[in-house]
């Protein structure tokens, strides 16, 4: 049965008892590890001043053991000494005596990797079991306030691949963080105001203007989108020419404020439909009206960071390390989009938020550090603000590249996306390579229905489970509770490997959380699905004897509860049924 750790413990307690274990193992690793190079040091084979700081993880290459360390390493600077060497000497001198550690081997370098015995993996499925949804969940966060930008797209036009592959990033993340203990905010920055807007005026103006038969021509840096033109559509099928006799600046106001207000719906619309949903959407227009910009220039100003330049008030960027100063407020004496953005940032932190993170294109790169300056220039600490950069997406079908939109002439929109390949797919897809890797999405891929599509891959081995759960159902098989089953029966690798991939979940979205990386989270499920199908083609679960049918039922239950864990924290749903 499982070890005498677990045997009375339940529900919280469960879990903490595991948590203690996997901590005590990492514990133990490094307590052994400091051991064998003292006893090293005594014995005269090495000579340190010092122990540097090394790690004990879980290597990302399965083959390369259960946990690995990198000490061998960090000592070869110090003792002058190849680390292959160093590393045959602490393992030499390791006494793994009272350990879970089955064997140890030197890998690559001087890497040091240990290999566990099976024993402790049975505690795994009852915490499983008892978790349910909320296995994998963690405090590292311990209730933090933290709130994500993300997507904050201009309501000029329509959502791009761009904007997509930024829903996706920050909504999952979002996610992760939530499930590791924070408060999170999700938030939308609405630009609308300044230039871009008054372009935008110009350009609906000329299209409800062409609608009614005038000769009118949208601005050469104005949006020549036809989604402009549907828009003056509705609106001419509602008021018809009621603007047409008003004043330029009247007609303007009315017609802006109307395609402001469809095109925001719009975008809410698309991305709910693509399972994002925002805590606040954010008027940058708010800011100039409450006087937020002015506020916010003048305390860079009584705070010595400002000067007057050609007409211009200059932002001191540079006194921070930046390449070069930013204007603040034009010649004309309009402020710059940078001190709205200054603004609403001050005004983040203003609201009580711990970290604010934003997800910005790789477009933004010069803005970070810029940001980052006028955060400390009026007292903030700028390392409260995170920046993740995104780079590009292209897309690809029939393996050439797609640039055009069928129905826009421009660039494909998110709302395409999802008509073509579906919402699971593209979220999926998005979250698969690192925010700062360019992302190539094969439209086809997506769409095959194939163990060469992942997200395919990852949802059919939950609908199999799901299956094989369903059969003994209509075999009048009961589902045994885990910690009623002998799963020490469990001894096949196909087994032991499957059940180690469910312990790492929880480590997995942990530090996808601390690092920000949404990406391990498709990585993860990629390779758990791996090792399910692998154990389904080796191991069989239902027609086995009683004892291996009900520990096989377990082990396969536990899967389909991290399967959907995982997915559900990347937006993407786990399907019955396939």
């Amino acid at each position: 049965m499982i070890p005498e750790l677990f045997a009375k413990a339940e529900g919280k307690e469960l879990r903490l008892a595991l948590v203690n274990l996997v901590q005590e193992i990492y514990q133990q690793v490094k307590q052994r590890l400091q051991q064998a190079v003292a006893e090293c040091q005594s014995q005269g084979k090495l000579q340190i001043s010092h122990l540097p700081g090394f790690v004990v993880e879980v290597p990302r290459e399965k083959q390369h053991g259960d946990l690995a360390t990198n000490l061998a390493l960090v000592l070869a600077r110090e003792v002058r000494r190849p680390p292959r060497e160093i590393a045959e000497l602490i393992v030499e001198y390791f006494d793994r005596r009272d350990t879970w550690i089955d064997d140890i081997q030197i890998a690559g370098p001087g890497f040091i990797n240990f290999t566990l015995a099976s024993g402790w993996l049975y505690a795994v499925l009852p915490v499983i079991e008892a978790e349910g949804e909320a296995y994998g969940r963690n405090d590292l966060g311990r209730g933090q306030r933290i709130q994500v930008e993300f997507v904050s797209a201009n309501p000029t036009g329509l959502l791009h691949m761009g904007n997509a592959r930024g829903a996706a990033l920050g909504d999952t993340l979002a996610n992760l963080l939530a499930a590791s203990g924070y408060k999170v905010t999700r938030e939308f920055y609405i630009n609308d105001a300044g230039h871009q807007i008054e372009n935008f005026a110009l350009s609906v103006e000329a299209r409800y203007l062409q609608l009614l038969g005038q000769d009118a021509k949208v601005p050469d840096d104005g949006y020549h989108g036809e989604d402009l033109v549907e828009t003056m559509q509705h609106l001419v099928a509602e008021v018809g020419d009621r603007y047409l006799e008003a004043s330029p600046s009247e007609r303007r106001r009315a017609l802006t404020e109307y395609a402001l207000r469809e095109k925001l719906a719009h975008i809410r619309r698309v991305l709910e439909e693509f399972r994002v949903k925002y805590d606040v959407w954010f008027s940058e227009q708010s800011l100039h009206d409450s006087g937020a910009v002015e506020e916010a220039v003048k305390q860079l100003t009584e705070r010595g960071y400002t000067y007057e330049q050609d007409g211009a008030l200059w932002f001191r960027a540079s006194r921070f390390g930046d390449v070069k100063d930013e204007v603040l407020v034009r010649s004309n004496g309009q402020p710059t989009y940078f001190a709205a953005d200054i603004a609403y940032h001050l005004n983040k932190f203003q609201r009580g938020f711990d970290r604010v993170i934003n997800v910005w294109g790789a477009d933004h790169h010069g803005h970070v550090a810029r940001m980052h300056a006028a955060m400390e220039a009026l007292g903030q600490d700028p390392g409260r603000l995170e920046v993740i950069l995104m780079q590009l997406v292209r897309l690809f079908s029939g393996g050439e590249i797609l640039r055009m939109s069928k129905r826009t002439g421009q660039y494909v929109t998110l709302e395409e996306l999802i008509q073509e390949v579906g919402v699971d797919a593209a979220r999926y897809f998005f979250l698969m390579r690192s925010a700062d890797s360019h992302l190539d999405f094969d439209l086809d891929l997506a769409k095959q229905e194939s163990s060469d599509n992942p997200v395919y891959y990852v949802q059919y081995a939950h609908a199999r489970i799901a299956s094989i759960l369903r059969q003994a159902s209509r075999d009048g098989i009961e589902i045994p509770k885990a910690a009623d089953t002998d799963l020490e029966v469990l001894k096949h690798p196909a087994e032991l490997a499957l059940m180690r991939q469910l312990a790492d979940f929880p480590e997995v979205v942990a530090g996808a959380a601390r690092a920000l990386e949404p990406h391990r989270l498709p990585r993860y499920a990629y390779d758990l699905a791996s090792y399910f199908h692998g154990f389904y083609t080796e191991c069989r679960v239902l027609g086995e004897e009683p004892s291996l049918q009900k520990a096989r039922l377990v082990l396969i239950k536990a899967t389909k509860i991290v399967l959907r864990n995982v997915l559900g924290l990347m937006g993407v749903q786990a399907p019955e049924r396939m």
